[in-house]
């Protein structure tokens, strides 16, 4: 069995939804946890305390072991707070589920700067301010464990959320350097693109009743999202750089891959014409290879050329 004891994990968002069962299976499997929520509404409006209180109740209820932290990750002294909190009290961090968010839907020509900066903000800024300091810790500690919670939203698109999208994309990009640079610490990152019903659901999917009434609700438990997140926080995960979905009870890897496409001849320089004329290689999704860094796309582009970089 997969456990946690001895180790401290801290989650983001962790008051309600999906964050909250996180933080419940981590507890159920020896965790201390600290349990971050500011407790603001799904818009990111106002704060209530109560909200990660009542899970660390809960968990404390049930014979586990928790601390509740009421800081926002959206700033760099809110992140490093939320760290802090877990080393305060408990003296080390083994894991971090980075979850907390907001959400609204809103068409792509009516978003404002206003609404894009406040989306980053609570995603991507606070998924930067919460793991840079954890990874200081991680790195002194020779062990951590990071799981971003991205988005097919941002991975495949979704109308109205062009805010959105970026954001938990760029935490994709996020944990991609986290996992490059954290290898050699023993520090592994991953992401995942959940889907289970929860607040943002409601916004989302139209009627809740009506889906309901042909079992799409029960499909999407958010309970069933928990195993693949709950693994990879865990020290039975030992990959990192990956991505992937959790949707109803199906996990799959989520991937980012590069084709084989087309080379021109070195003795004559490509124009916008080659393109048009080799598009079918040019976008062909076969064969392709899953590079580990930047360094490995160019690296091979430079093989096929014949040149040799000596490394």
């Amino acid at each position: 069995m997969i456990d946690f004891a001895g180790q401290v994990a801290v989650v983001t968002g962790a008051g309600r939804g999906l964050g909250r069962l996180y933080a419940l299976e981590l507890a159920r499997r020896g965790a201390a946890v600290v349990v971050n929520d500011l407790g603001g509404t799904m818009h990111g409006e106002g704060a209530d305390t109560t909200v990660a209180d009542q899970v660390v109740a809960e968990i404390e209820n049930a014979g586990g072991t928790a601390v509740a932290s009421h800081e926002s990750v959206a700033s760099p002294e809110g992140g490093a707070a939320i760290i802090q909190a877990a080393l305060d009290k408990y003296g080390r961090l083994d894991a971090v589920i980075s979850n907390a968010g907001i959400f609204n839907s809103i068409a792509f020509d009516e978003l404002s700067p206003e609404d894009w900066r406040r989306m980053l903000s609570v995603h991507l800024d606070g998924g930067f301010y919460l793991s840079q300091p954890a990874y200081r810790v991680m790195k002194t500690q020779g062990y951590g464990r990071f799981v971003f919670i991205s988005s097919s939203g941002g991975m495949f698109g979704q109308p109205w959320e062009a805010h959105y999208a970026a954001a938990k994309t760029g935490l994709v990009g996020l944990c991609n350097v986290i996992a490059i640079e954290g290898a050699e610490h023993g520090i592994l990152a991953n992401t995942v693109l959940p889907f289970g019903f929860s607040r943002m659901v409601t916004e989302t999917v139209g009627d809740p009743e009506a889906l309901e009434r042909i079992g799409f609700l029960e499909l999407i438990k958010p309970e069933l999202v928990v195993p693949m997140v709950i693994f990879l926080a865990s020290r039975a995960c030992d990959f990192s750089h990956q991505n992937f979905s959790a949707c109803a009870g199906r996990f799959a890897r989520v991937f980012v891959g590069l084709a084989q496409g087309w080379l021109a001849d070195p003795a004559h320089a490509p124009t916008a014409d080659d393109i048009a004329t080799h598009l079918s290689e040019v976008s062909a999704t076969e064969s392709f290879t899953v590079p580990g860094s930047i360094f490995e796309e160019v690296f091979g582009v430079c093989a096929q050329r014949g040149v040799d970089l000596g490394v």
